[in-house]
């Protein structure tokens, strides 16, 4: 019994001493924060951001020519695998209005396996692919197939990462692409942000990698151009509808509607005098 005593003791002040910490290796864990670290069929499986600032499903839910103006001066957001945050403010975008609209994608309101996120709800990705290597990435709105495209952006922060990357998407080596020229376009925004057919689905309210947050909203409708948008080619009358939307005197604007805004600012100076 002594010995068998002895024993118990011994046991004890070892389990005493022992410093086992609480198990946090989540934390510790090398995870990429992009979709890579979640189930490859993430578009069932949600994965919810720890940002707050971020822009819920409410803002997304709303007309889509009221989306696309609101989402002039807020800020993309774009968290690289490695941890870096891509930041650029919206300052130009396209509504496509859905079934009625002739250069929508989803006209008709057809429905297909390439457009069905303009279908799904609110502040939903919709990405698509042109000539076979370039993609364009579009967020979708009230109304059924209604979606607005991301036509450009100011970049913010991280320049020289989406300098990097807008390069590495070039084939032929060229000198290197000025500020201004980074994100002016909206293939040229998704080479920058590095986003890709993987995107698409995605929950802007909701995505680890992507998100929206509040930026500078404009003062007055003076501060929007509404024109007609680009490359819709022949679509009768839906060619010309004025659903281009841009920040007035935004050096970043893909193309400016000289014409609009001269006739802006004659009727702003009309209404002054």
């Amino acid at each position: 019994m002594p010995r068998k005593r002895k024993l118990l003791a011994q046991l004890s002040a070892l389990q005493s001493k022992s410093s086992i910490a609480p198990f946090d290796g989540l934390e510790n864990l090398n995870v990429t924060p992009d979709r890579d670290s979640s189930p490859k069929s993430s578009k069932y499986f949600v994965v919810e951001k720890k940002n707050s600032h971020q822009l819920e499903s409410d803002f997304f839910n709303q007309p889509c020519i009221s989306l696309a103006k609101s989402l002039l001066g807020q800020i993309l957001v774009r968290k690289l695998p490695d941890g870096r945050e891509l930041r650029g403010r919206i300052v130009e975008t396209e509504a496509y209005l859905g079934g009625e609209d002739e250069a929508s994608h989803s006209k008709g309101g057809k429905q297909t396996q390439r457009n069905t996120a303009m279908f799904m709800k609110p502040g939903t990705l919709y990405v698509y692919q042109i000539y076979g290597i370039y993609f364009c990435v579009n967020i979708s709105s009230q109304g059924e197939g209604a979606a607005v495209l991301l036509r450009s952006l100011e970049p913010l922060e991280n320049l020289d990462a989406m300098r990097a990357l807008r390069s590495a998407a070039r084939k032929a080596p060229t000198t290197a692409l000025k500020d201004w020229q980074l994100c002016n376009g909206p293939s040229k925004l998704c080479q920058a942000f590095a986003i890709d057919k993987d995107f698409d689905q995605r929950d802007l309210a909701r995505d680890a990698a992507i998100w929206v947050v509040p930026g500078t909203k404009p003062q007055g409708e003076q501060d929007v151009v509404a024109t007609a948008r680009i490359g819709i080619g022949n679509r009768g009358e839906w060619a010309q509808k004025p659903l281009r939307f841009y920040l007035r005197g935004n050096k970043y604007v893909s193309v400016v509607d000289k014409k609009v805004e001269r006739e802006m600012a004659a009727l702003s100076c009309s209404s002054l005098s």
